[in-house]
């Protein structure tokens, strides 16, 4: 849709911004965007907070986020992420106005790479009264003198602010101990989710005192085990949900917190506790049998015992997260898909699974099995196109996001059959599939005999097949349609022959990487990639895709927030100056080693992708530092240029 002025239409009387606003609230989100492109007046409507629900707000420290922090205060809430404070003046301006214009709206406030100061943090938290989330993850600067809410005063003042406060993360804290601790959870009496991830905790034995933890009073030198516990046993009719991943804890000071009385968890993190046991596992479920959410992933000492007593003993689970459990096989997985309630599983770098036992527990009757919406199998080498197609037939209603990252023998089969069947998909990656080509994405089958073109001597494949009949939009009736089942070798070989939907078919994509799959080429991606909603894309480490590709995605996808173009030899200044006029929302944009980029893309970003914050041209030798110094000045928020090797120079930067 072309850009154009309202006002240059004048005899056209205009509209009542409240009719454009209802008008504009028929439409999906997608449409509402390209309709705020027609008119000043249109993206006005666009705009209004009926169709800006939990948003978040992202912007760093500095002088031009100061205006945004005053248009904000004619929000009756938001959520705010500010990144790179310090205890320089723009930083303690910056909190002076959240303060004064946001106080009573801010939600939630989370302040990621900073080094903010105590006394700037206590002076911005008593004015943040409807705070509901607050994330101080990594800010070692607050613990680090422990003297963080000594005083009276300031704790009372805090009190009063987040006597409301429901999530508070504490991960990655080197600093933290139990006196800081005690003091700032005394401030929030009505904790639902914690999270200490990361943080050193002294679950059994205390270093600096050489004495078993527990044996002597609060310490201010190390978080323990008792101090946690008590936190705990005080706020267990509230707290829900624990993050206690990457730290050393044991299987006995797990049976300690599973056993505190009356504390039924419903969320628990624990990944990375490389400690824990099988046995730790099985004493877990029975403990807290209301968990619906559990992460053991990177727990290398599980196996199917893990998944056996989670399958019998957690009843209402919905989130499994088991990734780089390595000694976990086959062997359990059925019982666990038989758990009706199951939503979302990650068996991710899991790399005995083939996916024979998901498919049995999901072959029973509807009603007692997962009905699930989100499956990791990234790195599942054994996985093969018969389990892929399998689970197609049978999660085809339900499932929303499919990770099939690294599994080498999926090819153009599978690819059909997740088109054919999966049109629900919001997100699919098949980054490293190496088998899958222009045929798949087409949903063809593939001609084996291919006569030399008479012209070119090209002996390639060639697609003769119209776009009306490959059933780009409704896929063609297969023999087992009737009902889901388990698919048999011979259904296979009977779906070879057939062509199926195109990626085309996955009008709801939202999230889409192809990286690595080098047998693609323009053929396909200049024909499929029409998503209106995609919003994510990666099509890095295709070597064949040319300018042609970058147009047809730029002018089909203008949702698109991140693009990754890396290792693609194929992508020259004239494919980006085509793409970037349709690109104004892009805010992640990765093209290192692309070396036919030069600075005269750099000035197209300057003009054309004002809200770029993320930009990757490393070991593109064209392009000069000079440039980059240019572009950095004239995007407000760009944080981070990524430049290694540029220009013959070995730098990394990030702004």
């Amino acid at each position: 849709m072309e850009e154009f002025d309202g006002e240059d239409y004048a005899e056209a009387p205009e509209l009542p911004i409240e009719i454009i606003v209802y008008l504009l609230s028929f439409l999906h989100a997608s449409d509402r965007k390209e309709a705020s492109l027609v008119c000043r007046s249109w993206y006005h409507a666009s705009q209004d907070l009926r169709f800006q629900k939990k948003v978040t707000f992202r912007f760093p420290a500095s002088a031009s986020s100061l205006e945004l922090i005053r248009g904000l205060g004619q929000r009756s809430h938001c959520r705010l992420v500010i990144s790179q404070l310090d205890g320089f003046s723009i930083s303690r301006s910056l909190l002076l106005e959240v303060g004064l214009c946001l106080g009573s709206k801010v939600e939630s406030l989370a302040l990621p790479g900073s080094s903010i100061t105590e006394a700037s943090l206590l002076a911005l938290l008593p004015r943040l009264t409807s705070l509901r989330r607050l994330d101080l993850s990594g800010l070692d600067s607050l613990f680090m003198s422990g003297a963080f809410l000594s005083r009276e005063e300031h704790r009372q003042q805090v009190r009063f602010a987040l006597s409301g406060l429901e999530e508070l993360d504490l991960s990655d804290l080197r600093y933290l101990s139990d006196l800081t601790f005690n003091r700032l959870t005394g401030c929030t009496p009505r904790l639902q989710r914690l999270s200490l991830a990361g943080c050193h905790i002294a679950f059994e034995f205390d270093p600096y005192l050489g004495v078993p933890v527990g044996a002597v009073t609060d310490s201010s030198a190390l978080l323990s085990l008792r101090n946690l516990r008590k936190l705990l046993t005080a706020q267990r009719s509230t707290i829900v949900a624990l993050d206690i991943s990457r730290t050393s804890i044991t299987p006995e000071s797990l049976r300690t917190i599973g056993q505190v009385q009356d504390l039924a968890l419903e969320e628990l993190r624990l990944h990375g506790c490389k400690e824990l046991t099988d046995y730790s596992v099985e004493v877990l479920v029975k403990q807290q049998p209301s968990l619906q959410r559990l992460d053991i992933s990177a727990c290398t000492e599980l196996t199917n015992r893990s998944v056996e007593a989670v399958a019998r003993g957690l009843k209402s689970l919905t989130h499994l997260y088991l990734s780089r459990d390595w000694r976990i096989t086959e062997k359990g997985l059925a019982d666990l898909l038989s758990v009706s309630t199951l939503r979302s599983l990650d068996l991710s770098e899991c790399l005995h699974v083939s996916g024979t036992e998901i498919v049995k527990g999901l072959a029973g009757p509807s009603a007692a099995r997962a009905q699930l919406e989100t499956l990791s199998l990234k790195s599942c080498t054994y996985i093969r196109d018969l389990a892929v197609f399998s689970l197609t037939q049978l999660l085809g209603d339900t499932l929303r996001e499919l990770d099939l990252t690294s599994c080498v023998n999926v090819t153009d089969l599978s690819v059909r059959a997740i088109a054919t069947y999966l049109q629900g998909l919001v997100v699919l990656r098949l980054p490293w599939c190496k088998e899958v080509t222009d045929w798949g994405l087409l949903g063809m089958v593939h001609t084996a005999d291919c006569e030399p073109d008479p012209d070119t001597g090209d002996k390639g494949p060639r697609f003769t097949r119209t776009f009306g009949n490959m059933g780009f939009f409704k896929p063609p009736r297969q023999p087992f349609d009737e009902r889901p089942k388990l698919v048999t070798q011979m259904d296979l070989e009977q779906f070879k022959q057939q062509a199926g939907a195109s990626l085309l078919a996955l009008s709801r994509l939202q999230e889409l990487d192809l990286s690595a799959c080098p047998k693609l080429t323009d053929s396909s991606i200049t024909q499929v990639m029409r998503f209106p909603d995609l919003q994510r894309l990666s099509l890095s480490m295709l070597p064949e895709i040319t300018d042609a590709s970058l147009a047809a995605v730029a002018w089909h996808c203008r949702s698109l927030t991140s693009l990754a173009l890396s290792h693609c030899p194929g992508i020259t200044d004239r494919g980006l100056a085509q793409a970037a006029p349709y690109l104004h929302r892009l805010q992640h944009l990765y093209l290192s080693c692309c070396n036919n980029i030069t600075d005269r893309s750099l000035f197209v970003l300057v003009q054309h992708c004002k809200r770029l914050q993320t930009l990757d041209i490393s070991r593109c030798k064209n392009i000069s530092v000079t440039t980059v110094d240019h572009l950095q000045s004239q995007l407000p928020f760009l944080e981070n240029v990524h430049y290694k090797f540029i220009g013959g120079t070995d730098l990394i930067l990030t702004l």
